[in-house]
């Protein structure tokens, strides 16, 4: 199975680079992964709500760019489904069994996904009700990729 992982804004600390090295390393030998990043846009200080919609279209436009007709879109949303990590674990083991061979991640930028993209997902995951760092929803969502992997292969993973 192919997973990309589209995300806004570049990682700039290098501590969240490790964690993010780390993960696609164990994930090599269970899947094929591909991380892109797309351009972040500017946000102005006391942006208007039409500014911050500007914003979310512009990378909106960046991330639709690469995502692919036939894979599997899963948007990153606060307003989305919450699954614990085994319900993501049958997920992808369900998707795989469906003859679904690309699995799409989506992480917004800071201010979230623009409402293309939230439409264009066929799923839209929440990790919690609270607000993270994008950078740090990376290193989550390969962390949760990779136990799901774990956990469909009867492998131990902490629980």
């Amino acid at each position: 199975m192919k997973i990309t992982i589209i995300c806004v804004g570049k990682i700039k600390e290098k501590y969240f680079s490790s964690a993010i090295d780390e993960y696609t390393k164990r994930l090599s030998r269970y899947c094929k992964l591909e991380i892109i990043e797309v351009n972040d846009e500017k946000t102005p200080d006391e942006a208007s709500e039409a500014e911050e919609s500007q914003i979310k279209k512009a990378e909106g436009e960046r991330i639709l760019k690469h995502v692919k007709d036939g894979a599997y879109t899963v948007a990153l949303a606060i307003e989305g489904s919450m699954l614990s990590s085994t319900d993501l674990a049958e997920r992808i083991e369900k998707l795989g069994v469906n003859s679904c061979s690309h699995i799409i991640f989506i992480i917004g930028g800071s201010l979230g996904l623009s409402d293309e993209v939230l439409r264009k997902a066929d799923f839209k995951l929440s990790f919690s009700k609270m607000t993270f760092p994008h950078q740090m929803m990376r290193v989550i969502l390969l962390e949760q990729i990779y136990r799901a992997y774990r956990i469909n292969s009867n492998e131990p993973y902490h629980k």
